[in-house]
């Protein structure tokens, strides 16, 4: 009897996880564009999904466009990581439903980062929201706040001192640097946000490497365009995906 409620109990964890990832990928489609929460559309012929249609990833039923790949592997990588979380549930510090509220934020803020290589003021916002709740529930208000100042203030630092550097080194190589940064502001926004979450001192640990693990990755992805005759100056490195994989590691180990 035991293994048949075990079964259940794993298919109902696997459908959330499958929502959750419906829902990540629904603010993906629509916020960078519309900076709103409106229907769904298709992007080939703009017509409205039907909610139906959008959660069980049917193609567009005016033009038969398909829906994205990256729809197909968010849902399936947010099942499999909401069961995962429940198989193998983070510290009694951290229950279980938070830990997949941090995860569908994550999940948000990370998909539209590799999508479109930005991370929203509204996503952002939300996430303030979010991140004080959770530091000051677990770390007390005065870790959360101090966190969330230093992770911001830190990232500030660094994201002026890269601009001063780039513009130094365009202006000794003779080059215009446009609109390019080398360090984007929605980082800064997002360490307030994971500082919130993780409070002092954690955030500083988080920081540290989260730009050692972006370094390493980077530096091996700056030698391979070299390498092919790629490489184009003043390439802006994100650093979005290791900010939340350390945050994530730390939170998950408390």
């Amino acid at each position: 009897m035991s293994a048949f409620f075990f079964v259940i109990e794993t298919f109902a964890v696997l459908l959330l996880g499958y929502v959750l990832g419906a829902v990540v990928n629904y603010l993906a489609d629509v916020l960078p564009r519309a900076r709103r929460l409106s229907p769904a559309y298709c992007h080939h012929c703009q017509q409205s999904y039907s909610w139906k249609e959008y959660l069980l990833l049917r193609d567009c039923s005016s033009c038969g466009t398909r829906r994205s790949r990256r729809a197909y592997i968010v849902q399936i990588v947010f099942s499999l990581l909401t069961l995962a979380l429940w198989l193998w549930p983070p510290p009694d510090r951290l229950p279980l439903v938070v830990a997949w509220g941090v995860l569908f934020y994550f999940g948000v803020v990370f998909v539209i980062d590799w999508e479109y290589r930005v991370v929203l003021y509204q996503v952002s916002a939300a996430g303030a929201v979010l991140g004080a709740g959770i530091g000051i529930w677990l770390n007390g208000w005065r870790s959360a706040l101090l966190g969330g100042g230093l992770g911001f203030g830190i990232m500030l630092v660094l994201y002026y001192l890269g601009e001063i550097f780039l513009r130094w080194t365009a202006r000794r190589r003779g080059l215009e640097v446009g609109d390019e940064v080398a360090l984007g502001f929605g980082d800064v926004t997002l360490s307030g946000v994971l500082g919130l979450m993780l409070g002092w001192p954690r955030i500083g640990i988080g920081l540290l490497f989260a730009i050692l693990l972006g370094g390493l990755v980077g530096g091996l992805y700056l030698l391979w365009l070299v390498l092919r005759r790629h490489y184009q100056p003043f390439a802006a490195l994100p650093y979005t995906p290791y900010l939340l994989i350390v945050a994530a590691v730390l939170m998950y180990l408390a």
